[in-house]
């Protein structure tokens, strides 16, 4: 890596360094407890996984740059300034062990915000040129084709064909003035298009006027998972023009905790004001309508079933109540797993985990975890409302040799829709 690279790097780590920041590592005693919390941690019983250890780059630049303890060290020597060499080093920790699921923030006994502090983290390496390459790349084609797995809008055209002619309904695009804008993400168009099914025949159903936009339709967001906060707005904006475009009321995000996050609390953030428009995740919709009599629903599933909570949907955005109410509407033998709501464990693979080829061992042997929760349960069927969780729930299951099925929500409730 270049010399030039490594001080933009540095500089950008320096730059990261803000209050709360500040506040953290100033209150950060030191204790450990948020290894325990980690499941990077837990299923490996390496130190190394600790949270507060994966930011040592940052609190090294922070204490060398900005405490006067710091700066006296540095100054007699008793301290080496950072260097390249550790940043590579540090690319599987701040990268490739750390899902950004927000748990170890959850049991911080000064409050401490590590899910911030990696996010700020991340902006240095990526600037030091230390991202991993299937982030880069991921990244790239998101702001080259819109979408970091490289889907366009050529698929998701032909999904939406595919769709129309399966349900016979007719799917808006690009239709100006209507109630809802709704977004998708790219492992749903790829992989389960029969939310977009789902989607149509729900809205149908409890009469509302929405629409696709073909200029901004993708939920996720690149910018945010490599730590990049100018593609991290670019993208934003991508979908905050289209809904201003179509002059639309609520922007809906899909099952995806990532976007939901992404669009609805970084959003107004990054783009530096307020949204037009409100952003709702589909759960919070659904549920809504669920209490003003719009959503009814017939028939019960039989399976014994639980619900896997996504991290940023619930333990970050505090969609919590929301899923069990519509669980209850379609389901008499539901049950909680034994660490649920805002405790749950993490699928493994968020914040950029699944994108990451070096990391698919240590991702696969932290799945453990979601693995001994189920065991305990002896389920027969598994209920998520993030794609991504539901694409590597599967991955992990047929890994570990357990047969169930992993379903969404949302197509849940279409299913069981009355006439």
């Amino acid at each position: 890596m270049s010399t030039a690279s490594f001080e933009r790097g540095y500089n950008a780590f320096k730059e990261q360094i803000d209050a709360p920041i500040a506040a953290y590592f100033s209150s950060c005693v030191r204790c450990g407890t948020c290894a325990e919390a980690c499941l990077f941690f837990t299923e490996t019983g390496d130190p190394k996984y600790t949270p507060i250890y994966k930011l040592e780059p940052l609190r090294k630049v922070w204490e060398q740059e900005y405490t006067l303890f710091g700066k006296l060290k540095s100054l007699l020597g008793l301290s080496k300034k950072l260097t390249d060499n550790e940043l590579a080093e540090w690319q599987e920790l701040i990268y490739g062990s750390c899902s950004m699921c927000g748990r170890c923030s959850m049991v911080c006994p000064v409050g401490n915000d590590l899910v911030y502090m990696i996010r700020k983290a991340r902006e240095g390496m990526a600037a030091a040129g230390h991202a991993p390459p299937g982030i880069v790349a991921g990244t790239q084609r998101a702001i080259t084709t819109g979408s970091a797995t490289g889907v366009g809008l050529p698929t998701l055209q032909a999904q939406i064909r595919r769709t129309e002619r399966e349900m016979g309904i007719k799917i808006p695009v690009d239709v100006q003035g209507t109630e809802y804008m709704a977004l998708i993400s790219a492992m749903e168009i790829l992989n389960y298009p029969e939310y977009i099914g789902a989607l149509s025949k729900i809205m149908a159903r409890v009469g509302k006027t929405w629409t696709l936009s073909s200029e901004g339709f993708e939920a996720t967001n690149a910018g945010v998972q490599i730590g990049v906060s100018e593609i991290a707005k670019e993208l934003v904006m991508r979908i905050v023009n289209a809904a201003e475009k179509l002059q639309v009321k609520t922007v809906i995000s899909p099952e995806c905790g990532h976007a939901y996050n992404a669009i609805r609390w970084d959003g107004p953030n990054l783009v530096g004001r307020p949204f037009t428009f409100k952003v709702k995740h589909i759960l919070e919709l659904l549920d809504e309508w669920r209490e003003q009599g719009l959503l009814k629903t017939e028939g019960f599933e039989q399976a014994r079933m639980t619900f896997h909570d996504p991290c940023q949907l619930v333990r970050r955005g505090g969609v919590i109540k929301q899923p069990r109410n519509l669980l209850k509407m379609v389901a008499t033998n539901f049950v909680e797993m034994e660490d649920h709501g805002k405790m749950n464990w993490c699928c493994a693979a968020g914040g950029g985990m699944g994108a990451q080829e070096e990391a698919e061992e240590l991702r696969l042997k932290a799945f453990n975890r979601k693995k001994t929760q189920l065991d305990a349960l002896k389920v027969d069927t598994l209920v998520t409302a993030c794609a991504n969780c539901r694409d590597y729930l599967e991955e992990g299951l047929e890994v570990y040799e357990i047969d169930m099925p992993v379903v969404g929500l949302t197509e849940m409730i279409a299913d069981h829709l009355s006439e």
